[in-house]
């Protein structure tokens, strides 16, 4: 099968979908493999290590001109051009971008498997998985330094001083994100409260925290409770291949102080706090009712050899499969057939149809 590599256009964005070791291993097993130039840089890859690896490097027309495209975030418009019947292979987020994307994946006829769907057969979600654990870890980090006075903030350090610990953090989320981005801002010294429905996720964190972290059951009035002394608020909800809840209403935010900061991490699926909207590395923050905003839709792109590198080997399994079977290897596994968002110009997932009122284009999944 030709497999085609393209170098990733989104603001920023230093990913690779795959790198060269993961490269070489489909090269050994047959296929062809063709990398669009430079498209590994970003992540410190460079192209003669892709032609070590038996890949040819292409222009980006070639690149897309194949039977499988793997990449890393949805395409762009300036993308949609490209699509046809190829399988693409990639995060899609259709609930939360541009809904202009569907509707190119539909006049395509483009097989789109999208990673943020894909689930392993205990239920999680692998190829998501090592992604939010980098966009948590990043949270905390990127949440501290806009509180910053310099940057905005109100000029709360999170972290302890001669064993006092200052700043509060909220995380609302009990996933991986959000155990990510309480153990970041715990690391820090920050007093961390999580708000989630798990509660056994919420005592397994528990121990490995200690007092550092207090685990809440979420509801709309423990989120009022517990935000007037937030210095900074992570979203980190997930609704699996459908739009964010908007958790935290515009009206709760108005009760941070100023100078606070939100990071949502739900904005690639809409967001889940009612005054975010998506914004891009080189422009990252906003300011809504006093308080800085970040919703960067791209959040591990900051950090491209480290999530390239979790990336690829959590893609390679299933694009090993979809190499040799093309489309029917999802009938071998009911979790990798739900990662099936769009087929023969229908939508397959219910979930997207409904959040953007297609449902005379939705079909049932067929490999379901």
């Amino acid at each position: 099968m030709d497999i085609g590599i393209p170098k990733e256009i989104k603001d920023s964005e230093g990913r690779v979908s795959l790198y060269p070791r993961a490269v070489s291993q489909l090269v050994e097993a047959g296929h062809r493999v063709k990398v669009e130039h430079s498209a590994g840089l970003g992540s410190g890859f460079q192209d003669e290590e892709y032609l070590k690896a038996g890949a040819s490097l292409v222009t980006v027309a070639d690149a897309w001109q194949s039977d499988l495209v793997i990449k890393v975030k949805e395409p762009l418009p300036s993308e949609y051009p490209w699509l046809n019947s190829q399988i693409l292979f990639t995060f899609l987020h259709l609930s939360g971008v541009d809904p202009r994307l569907t509707d190119a994946l539909l006049k395509g006829g483009t097989t789109g498997i999208a990673y943020e769907t894909l689930e392993a057969p205990d239920g999680s979600l692998p190829i998501l998985a090592p992604m939010s654990a980098v966009a948590g870890n990043m949270a905390a980090l990127v949440g501290a330094y806009y509180l910053g006075r310099a940057h905005g903030g109100k000029g709360v350090q999170l972290g302890r001083v001669l064993g006092q610990s200052h700043g509060k953090v909220l995380v609302i989320g009990d996933g991986i994100v959000a155990q990510h981005a309480a153990r970041s801002a715990a690391g820090l010294g920050a007093s961390v409260v999580m708000l989630g429905l798990d509660a056994r996720k919420g005592e397994v964190l528990r121990e490995e925290l200690g007092n550092r972290l207090t685990f809440l059951e979420s509801s709309s009035e423990e989120i009022t409770r517990q935000l007037p002394d937030t210095d900074l608020l992570i979203g980190a909800v997930l609704r699996r291949g459908a739009k964010a809840d908007f958790v935290v209403k515009q009206s709760q935010i108005k009760i941070l102080s100023e100078g606070s900061v939100v990071v949502d991490v739900s904005i690639d699926q809409g967001g889940c706090i009612e005054t975010s909207r998506p914004t891009s590395h080189s422009h990252p923050v906003y300011v809504t009712e006093g308080v800085t905003h970040y919703c960067v839709t791209n959040m591990p792109g900051a950090y491209p050899r480290t999530s390239t590198l979790a990336l690829s080997e959590a893609v390679l399994p299933y694009a090993i499969r979809l190499a040799e079977k093309g489309v029917d290897a999802l009938r071998d596994d009911s979790g990798f057939a739900k990662a099936l968002n769009t087929y023969q110009g229908a939508l397959t997932i219910k979930t997207v149809a409904d959040d953007l009122h297609l449902g005379s284009v939705y079909r049932e999944n067929p490999f379901a």
